[in-house]
């Protein structure tokens, strides 16, 4: 009779409730050694939940967890739960002010007694950094990375330490391609010497790319559990959301935006040293552009200069003729700049605040006189806001840390259109968020767009880019090519890479 070894984690039963609501469901998981699992589902189905439970954050309030066949360790003995499973979150958990060394091994030094050498301590991290073919000075503090070379730290945080567990939660949601291609490269080496993997993530071509397995959790509920093989990308979707895939999206390209009036944003020679070129952009009202680029194409730095967080090395900005002081995000809001930002954790959220409070920070000069802020007036603004985006949320009241993620950015899509601004720049406004929260994010650009104002869309995911009605492709900081709206994927993918044409 062949052996089986015990599951690197199992779990099953599993519930948890938070007052009223119940986050988990019954749920159960099981992952094997050397396996890489995906666990999908929408915003609010569990999926977070249950990896606070699966790394002893969270106690549940029934069922029960095991790692490799014994069982977990007893709760708030955090060490012991580090040893056996270790997990790189969406949001960034590196400590801003020390260096990048000192992130990689903190509180995991073993050095020499009780002091540390910082020589050695720099040498250790550029061995692991070089591992993974990262290109990131160890002595750089981690407030001064980008957001790709942060994610980068976290995934070399956490990989070599021993734990035969590594929960991936959103790994991949701000790098580019070959970022991702060297990440996926190094989770199946690791597979191949028997650690596992649960990979948490929305970007479906993904899961189809790494996992062998894949569980579907519904509505705090176990769905299914199936080899990847077994399942199309429309049998997911239905699994995530209990809804056919089979009928249109929820938003589309205009058939042609009016093109013979004057442009709301224009650029002329605007460039920025080291991020890309000298580049003339025009967007005419009713339009959305879309900026299509890996990392390092300069697609995020000039969405970054058009919002005033970047100063430009030369070239101009205007919005409807009216020249935007550079590097001021006063006066590009001033102009008519809206904003949805990258990382709505770092750049979006206040989450301390309630969701009324990071939905009216950009027009709390309107909420009372006298430069008084009324709360009867930004609870009245926030819930217009509410009701017109859709947010699900128990009221204005509610901490915004409450939310899900996807509604969170909704809160940040509600900020930036608080001014009615006549541009939307929107930098990846669907990292991280579910199948539905993306349709509904997009479809609200949109909507932007036809009722007037201009959109630009800068990101490398190709469901953002479908709905712009042309986009520009940059690569090393130059556009290298523009599509009407009926570019195909393999196209669009091969000018963002560089390549005249995909084999």
């Amino acid at each position: 009779m062949e052996h089986r070894a015990p599951a690197a984690v199992h779990a099953e039963g599993i519930v948890k409730r938070f007052g009223p609501t119940v986050a988990l469901d019954g749920a159960r998981l099981t992952v094997a050694p050397g396996e890489s699992h995906a666990l999908v589902g929408r915003n609010g189905a569990g999926k977070s939940t249950l990896v606070s439970v699966l790394t002893g954050l969270h106690r549940p309030d029934a069922g029960k967890v095991s790692f490799n066949g014994e069982p977990a360790p007893a709760f708030g003995d955090l060490a012991a739960w580090r040893s056996k499973v270790a997990c790189v979150y969406q949001k960034s958990m590196v400590v801003p002010d020390l260096t990048v060394a000192e992130n990689l091994f903190l509180n995991r030094f073993d050095g020499c007694g009780r002091f540390i050498g910082r020589r050695r301590l720099r040498r250790r991290a550029e061995e692991l950094l070089a591992g993974y073919g990262v290109s990131v000075d160890p002595g750089t503090r981690a407030k001064d990375l980008a957001v790709e070379q942060r994610q980068f730290v976290e995934i070399a945080r956490a990989l070599p330490f021993g734990a035969r567990l590594i929960i991936l939660d959103e790994p991949t949601a701000q790098l580019d391609a070959r970022g991702i291609q060297r990440l996926f490269a190094k989770l199946r080496e690791l597979q191949s010497r028997g650690v596992a993997f649960l990979f948490i993530s929305h970007h479906l071509q993904e899961v189809f790319e790494l996992c062998t397995a894949v569980t579907i959790y519904r509505d705090a509920r176990h769905v299914v559990t199936a080899p990847v093989a077994e399942l199309s990308k429309d049998d997911l979707v239905t699994a995530m959301t209990g809804e056919s895939t089979g009928g249109p999206a929820a938003w589309h390209a205009a058939v042609g935006p009016v093109r013979d009036e004057e442009p709301l944003l224009r650029t002329e020679g605007l460039t920025a040293e080291g991020e890309f070129e000298p580049i003339d952009l025009e967007v005419r009202p009713g339009e959305v552009l879309g900026l299509a680029g890996a990392g390092a194409s300069g697609n995020t730095a000039l969405g970054e200069t058009l919002v005033g967080m970047r100063r430009a090395g030369a070239g101009r900005i205007t919005v409807r003729g009216r020249v935007v002081k550079p590097g001021s995000v006063p006066h590009a809001l001033d102009a008519g700049i809206g904003y949805i930002p990258e990382d709505r954790h770092l750049q979006g959220l206040v989450t301390g605040r309630s969701v009324a409070e990071n939905a009216t920070l950009t027009v709390t000069d309107r909420l009372g006189p006298w430069g008084t802020v009324l709360p009867s007036r930004t609870r009245e603004f926030a819930q217009s806001m509410i009701s017109s985006l859709d947010i699900k949320t128990q009221g204005p009241e509610q901490p915004v840390s409450g939310l899900s993620g996807g509604n969170q950015q909704k809160v940040v899509v509600a900020r930036a259109l608080a001014r009615k601004p006549s541009v939307l720049v929107a930098v990846r406004p669907t990292a991280g968020v579910d199948v539905k929260s993306k349709d509904s994010l997009l479809s609200v650009v949109r909507r932007v767009a036809d009722g007037g104002s201009a959109a630009v869309i800068i990101s490398d995911e190709l469901d953002d880019l479908r709905v712009c009605d042309r986009v520009l492709a940059l690569f090393h900081g130059r556009v290298v090519a523009t599509f009407g709206s009926g570019w195909t994927d393999r196209e669009l993918v091969a000018a963002m890479e560089g390549a005249g044409e995909l084999e």
